[in-house]
């Protein structure tokens, strides 16, 4: 009878809660075999439809090959960036922290601002190469792009990206893009991926290095833990999930606080098939 009594209660919150929730994310849902990719809803989707873009260049640097980590310089061109300002300009609002099928402001967890901006040709080329970048997989889908607002003591806690709740599509990707970089402070940690070889290429450019290290060509053999500086128009990209669909624990990340001026941030989520078993 106890056994009963409890999926009596909980029935009426998978009903009136869990599903709505799934069907607005997800939309309508059939069973689907394990290798077809889940249709997701249009609403929350960026669209694929052929589009003519201006030619582009940026730099790659890979810093972990499991899980990628991929640092891109010059993924923003400077009028792209200024683009994306102007059109978030008036849709700014608090960012939302989401426990279970809660949403409420935290500022102790998460404190900024996030606009959904609108999907004009520059945000479709960005989102277009975003799909370039990785190789226009046919199972992945852009979330509908958002630009996050730092000020002076903006930050966002310790998180992942990915949720491991279904067992048919999370996030598979991150792109985190700097748009406006007019701060000191505002880094993105990653406290469980190791420090490379300082010696080696210009990671001393992008990432915070020890600057009273007696030996700093050491430094990449004992630190674990790397924060990318936010420097406006590059980008940091990393996969979430390893190929069974299990999320990366190393992707474990943070927004430092801003101790001064204005970070603007601009989130790039690729959706795909989690292939959990």
């Amino acid at each position: 009878m106890a056994v009963i009594g409890y999926i009596a209660a909980i029935l009426p919150l998978y009903v009136i809660v869990y599903l709505p929730l799934s069907h607005m994310l997800f939309g309508e849902q059939e069973k689907l075999p394990a290798s077809q990719t889940p249709v997701l809803n249009s609403s929350f989707i960026a669209s694929d439809e052929p589009l003519s873009c201006p030619s582009h260049k940026y730099n790659t640097f890979i810093l972990s090959q499991e899980p990628l980590i991929v640092y891109i310089e010059n993924f923003l061109s400077q009028e792209e960036s200024t683009s994306l300002l102007t059109i978030s300009e008036d849709k700014w609002t608090p960012s939302t922290v989401s426990t279970g099928a809660e949403t409420s402001i935290q500022k102790d967890i998460r404190f900024s601002e996030v606009a959904l901006i609108d999907q004009d040709d520059t945000v479709r080329c960005i989102e277009h190469r975003a799909r370039d970048f990785q190789g226009w997989r046919p199972d992945l889908h852009i979330e509908r792009l958002r630009t996050q607002r730092y000020g002076v003591g903006g930050h966002y806690r310790n998180h992942y990206d990915w949720s491991g709740a279904s067992r048919e599509a999370d996030r598979v990707s991150t792109f985190m893009v700097y748009v406006d970089a007019d701060c000191e402070g505002g880094g993105t940690e990653f406290p469980r991926i190791k420090m490379p070889d300082v010696r080696r290429g210009r990671w001393c450019e992008f990432l915070e290095c020890s600057q009273d290290n007696p030996n700093p060509g050491k430094q990449h053999e004992d630190k674990w833990g790397v924060i990318f500086k936010p420097i406006k128009g590059n980008a940091v990209f990393w996969e979430n999930l390893r190929p069974d669909g299990r999320g990366y624990e190393e992707t474990f990340h943070a927004g430092l606080p801003v101790t001064s001026g204005t970070k603007v941030g601009l989130n790039i989520w690729s959706w795909g098939p989690a292939r959990r078993k």
